[in-house]
């Protein structure tokens, strides 16, 4: 056969495929969401990278919270799997808020990333391998105020007799938890930050072992514990630490700034073996050294982690040009971090105010008048806030403005959790969760009558191993507990939910509710809203683990106002105030000794952050800014008069401000 006829045959005998050919346009991947229209030039530079460790410094107002919203969505649509990341923030509000938000311009895979706060992840992985520690996973977490008890309790066991100068059951605590967090041995902070105690030194570290001991043999942990023991879990087991690492691939972290040296160390051990991690935050906004924040966690993120890209957001989309102009002028002064110009396209006439009173009476005055003055202009009362060093400086101010019919919020006032009431509802939910919480079992018992000390350490056993049977009672006491066994007993025996658990406990609870407190009918409510709280969740662990670790922060009198916000100006601390704004905003008390306090002169890095609180209240702000202070303030802790602006406020340049001095009108 003629090889050209093979040929034919051959072609006709192909079972030939057929393709359809489209044409390609680019060569970018398509996303869903057009993300170099929806955010600017440097906030899209830092959400499409995916790989390697990243550094966004986001100034004051600059959108970080957008950037790590876009930032969770991109990856999600660059496939990345949402249970391989984790978001870590500083309230489990923010994360919410952020994944959410996320959802909401992508899809709902968003809303199934792992996202919440340091101690709820470590919370969350420290129930799954509590038996690696030597933990119960039963295990119940303090708040402070049990923490500081537990203490108080053994220094009064230890010690029967304590010198006059022996530190408070707060300042033994703080000492603590200072040296966890800063990763410092107890001896190495009495030395630098409470040398007054140095003589009792040992009585002090004596106290510690107690207090680690206690919580030991009582499967209680506090806050620090959820972060050592997590770091401890890490280190010690290498298996896990690869596994956990392996499950989150991808890490981001806000509010970079505020971390203290423990967290970043878990940072570290979790992006151990892939280095896919991306820290957050603002340097010139570290202002928590006090509860152990190292700002030098932010500084030293490009030596700790390979191949740093940084990235900076500087245009500030909250305060005017005017205001940004000031506070570009005044965090210049600080001697560390990383430089960078705030810019905004926001133009508003009115330049910022210094305004010299002759005392805090008459500043008071001033403040009062001038929030009246921008009532008439407008401006919403909620949408004003007045800024104090401390919450001890604000009386002169509220007298003036109660007198002017002014009404105000003040943040810092006593806490729904830290109620005595609300914390005996609790304590008997710690009890049945975990028998050996030693605390809150001697808490629910000394409420009954008849109840002592001492019956206590008898009747304990029963409650430990869970054998509710009144017959066991010393018959005087059977009358008093039995309503309390036949509680326990019901919900051990019976399918109850967490919510009807709650009701019976304090449908018993009332009687003794009545008893104990002149304003019975008042502090029912309380209880009434603690309900609404068991209401959300199913789980006992899951709702105690939550109000320890992120207690509703509402104080008693406010819970049931619903709409206080919306016609209430705001006095607030600036710690209080971080992440907030509002359209007008008083500085008051910005008087030398005061802003800065007295107390950092001495300290170069305590100085350092008194200027970047200023800064913080500054950024607060975004048309009206009103920095005002008085000429005669007496200084109790130094006995002297204070009478000069902050020195903050020194060589700014006079084109920057407005200057005026008020004086009364006769």
């Amino acid at each position: 056969m003629p090889s050209d006829e093979i040929v034919e045959k051959s072609h006709n005998t192909l079972n030939r495929k057929k393709f359809v050919l489209k044409k390609r346009t680019s060569l970018t991947k398509n996303y869903k969401i057009d993300y170099e229209k929806e955010l600017n030039k440097a906030q899209f530079e830092a959400v499409k990278q995916k790989e390697g460790a990243i550094l966004v410094v986001a100034g004051a107002g600059s959108g970080k919270t957008k950037t790590l919203t876009y930032r969770t969505a991109r990856l999600i649509e660059d496939g990345i799997l949402p249970e391989n990341i984790l978001l870590l923030t500083f309230t489990k509000k923010a994360a919410k808020e952020m994944l959410n938000r996320a959802a909401l311009i992508l899809d709902e895979r968003c809303e199934r990333v792992a996202g919440g706060t340091f101690h709820s992840f470590a919370n969350l992985i420290l129930r799954k391998y509590s038996s690696f520690l030597g933990l119960k996973n039963n295990f119940t977490i303090m708040d402070t105020p049990d923490s500081e008890d537990v203490i108080a309790h053994i220094v009064n066991t230890l010690f029967l007799k304590k010198e006059k100068r022996f530190p408070k059951k707060q300042t033994i605590l703080e000492i603590y938890s200072k040296s966890v967090n800063k990763e410092t041995p107890v001896k190495e902070i009495i030395e630098k930050e409470y040398f007054n105690f140095s003589d009792l030194t040992d009585k002090i570290i004596e106290i510690h072992k107690g207090y680690v001991n206690y919580k030991r043999e009582n499967s209680i942990l506090d806050y620090d514990d959820l972060l050592l023991y997590l770091k401890f879990l890490m280190n010690d087991n290498d298996n896990i630490r690869k596994k956990l690492s392996n499950q989150y691939k991808y890490i981001m972290v806000d509010e970079y700034q505020d971390t203290n040296t423990l967290q970043a160390d878990i940072v570290k051990l979790l992006a151990s073996e892939h280095n896919n991690i991306m820290a957050v935050g603002d340097d010139a906004q570290s202002i928590y050294a006090f509860r152990g924040a190292n700002y030098k966690n932010i500084l030293e993120f490009e030596k700790e982690f390979p191949n740093v890209k940084v990235i900076k957001l500087e245009q500030n989309y909250r305060s005017s040009k005017n205001i940004l102009n000031l506070t570009n002028s005044i965090i210049k002064k600080a001697k560390t971090g990383y430089k960078k110009e705030l810019f905004s396209n926001i133009d508003y006439p009115q330049k910022p105010a210094i305004i010299r009173a002759i005392n805090s009476q008459m500043e008071a005055e001033f403040v009062s008048q001038k929030v009246l003055e921008l009532l008439d202009e407008n401006i919403e009362l909620s949408d004003i806030c007045i800024l104090i060093r401390n919450a001890r400086m604000s009386y002169n101010l509220e007298v003036e403005l109660s007198k002017c019919n002014i009404p105000y919020q003040k943040f810092g006032g006593p806490k729904f959790m830290e109620a005595a009431h609300i914390k005996d509802i609790i304590a008997h939910l710690r009890v049945i969760l975990n028998p050996d919480d030693i605390i809150s079992l001697n808490r629910i018992l000394l409420l009954l009558k008849g109840i002592g000390a001492k019956t206590v350490g008898t009747i304990a056993p029963l409650f430990k191993s869970k054998d509710y049977n009144a017959k066991l009672l010393p018959s005087k006491y059977t009358d008093s507990i039995s309503p309390l066994f036949k509680i326990f007993q019901k919900y051990a025996t019976q399918d109850l939910s967490l919510q009807e658990l709650t009701e019976e406990i304090i449908d018993y609870y009332k009687p003794i509710l009545k008893d104990k407190y002149d304003d019975s009918s008042k502090r029912e409510k309380d209880l009434e809203h603690f309900l609404y709280l068991s209401s959300q969740y199913k789980k006992l662990d899951s709702f105690l683990s939550d109000l320890a670790l992120e207690p509703p922060d509402t104080s008693m009198e406010g819970v049931y106002k619903k709409n206080i916000k919306d016609d209430c100006l705001t006095i607030s601390t600036i710690h209080s105030a971080k992440g907030l704004e509002w359209n007008s905003v008083f500085i008051i008390g910005a008087v030398d000794g005061r802003f800065p306090s007295t107390y950092s002169f001495n300290s170069a890095e305590e100085l350092e952050e008194e200027l970047r609180l200023m800064y913080v209240a500054l950024t607060r702000a975004k048309f009206n800014l009103f920095i005002s202070y008085p000429v005669d303030m007496y200084d109790y802790s130094t006995n002297m008069i204070l009478s000069k602006p902050s020195r903050f406020l020194n060589d700014i340049e006079e084109n920057l401000l407005e200057y005026w001095d008020i004086e009364p009108e006769y």
